[in-house]
């Protein structure tokens, strides 16, 4: 009789293990397939980005290949350059866009603005849906004068800078041929006064003084927001 219940305590002690083993193995599955559903939805989000940072990047060489087209021929004469990385077109000759210390535009560089402008706008016409933002950007050495502090002069250029910037985005505004552009400009081009804090230095580390002082033509496009909608739908 004894030998009967301890074979029966037996084969309950191994159901009930049977049963914790057969519920752990069952557990061990689920945490699988999500580990598994997990997985896949990261490898996704992931080959979403990477689609979205090639196309960003097709996008910002077919926007440089365009303005670079459009404009090879005058950037000698202009001296300016663009940057392939920043889409920022550059105007080098302070000495042609402003008289030291004033915001006024030169007679040189109203021309150069009338001609480089509508070009401009027209090249990234095209473009416009990947373009979050057009940013005139004005710069200027560390001097202002003997008698200042650095402070006094940081804060001295950078009402000069916006200055500079906000009379290049009046005049491009008001030309004629902008005219069809200006909701487009009102909502999509900005006048930005950087001062000093971006200057440009020689290659001994000293700051170049002339070359610093410069007016910009940057695009920023959207891409943030592409991933952003793009993940959203997703």
């Amino acid at each position: 009789m004894l030998n009967i219940l301890t074979q029966k305590h037996d084969e309950q002690e191994e159901t009930h293990w049977l049963s914790v083993s057969d519920l752990m193995a069952g557990l061990m599955m689920v945490f699988l397939f999500i580990s598994i559903a997990l997985m896949r939805n990261a490898f996704m989000e992931r080959d979403k980005i990477k689609q979205i940072a090639v196309a960003y990047q097709e996008n910002q060489v077919f926007i440089y290949e365009a303005l670079n087209q459009e404009f090879v021929k005058d950037l000698q004469r202009w001296d300016a350059d663009i940057d392939e990385e920043t889409l920022t077109f550059t105007f080098k000759s302070p000495e042609v866009l402003f008289n030291t210390g004033e915001i006024e535009l030169s007679t040189n560089y109203r021309a150069l603005l009338k001609d480089f402008f509508p070009r401009y706008l027209l090249v990234l016409q095209p473009f416009q849906d990947s373009i979050n933002e057009i940013r005139i950007e004005g710069h200027t050495s560390s001097d202002w004068n003997h008698n200042s502090t650095d402070r006094e002069a940081y804060f001295k250029n950078m009402q000069l800078s916006q200055g500079r910037t906000r009379s290049v985005l009046d005049y491009v505004y008001n030309l004629e041929s902008s005219q069809p552009f200006q909701n487009w400009i009102k909502s999509h081009i900005a006048a930005v006064g950087l001062s000093s804090s971006r200057l440009i230095y020689h290659d001994n580390g000293a700051e170049d003084k002339v070359r610093s002082r410069r007016v910009s033509f940057r695009v920023i496009t959207n891409s943030d927001i592409q991933i952003k909608r793009i993940l959203e739908e997703g």
